[in-house]
């Protein structure tokens, strides 16, 4: 009973930390498309790169709590190989995107990259993220 709770703490904190990257890379988004927007010269192909790789980054971002989760199962050399492989899947992911933009000229693809960058920015932003959104849970 004592190990089913703190599992279900756990996941719930894993489950925060989750919701807090989503906002981080979603404000992400917004800075950049506040910012940026107005310096380019076709602000439709830009705007959709940009909001394309934030929904990209999002999917990593879920994909990689999905995984790790997973991944908690298996033996530490299975676990590798099954990270390794998913890693791969979303780098994969990140490639057919852009791959998709350069080649129908829908979007932006380094305006889509600097969207995927943002899990990086929110993975970063999360700590702070963390005591903010804490406080407002009060």
């Amino acid at each position: 009973m004592k190990k089913r709770a703190k599992k279900t703490d756990m996941k719930r904190k894993i489950n925060e930390t989750l919701m807090e990257l989503f906002v981080g890379i979603f404000l992400w988004g917004l800075v950049w498309q506040a910012a940026g927007v107005w310096f380019v010269p076709d602000k439709f192909s830009c705007s959709l790169g940009l909001w394309l790789g934030v929904l990209t980054a999002e999917i990593c971002a879920w994909h990689m709590y999905r995984s790790i989760d997973r991944a908690l199962d298996f033996s530490e050399k299975d676990a590798r190989k099954y990270m390794t492989s998913r890693s791969m899947m979303r780098y994969g992911l990140i490639i057919m995107v852009l791959l998709v933009l350069m080649i129908t000229g829908a979007g932006n693809p380094l305006c889509c990259f600097l969207g995927v960058m943002g899990l990086k920015a929110a993975a970063y932003l999360q700590p702070p993220l963390h005591k903010v959104m804490k406080k407002r849970r009060r």
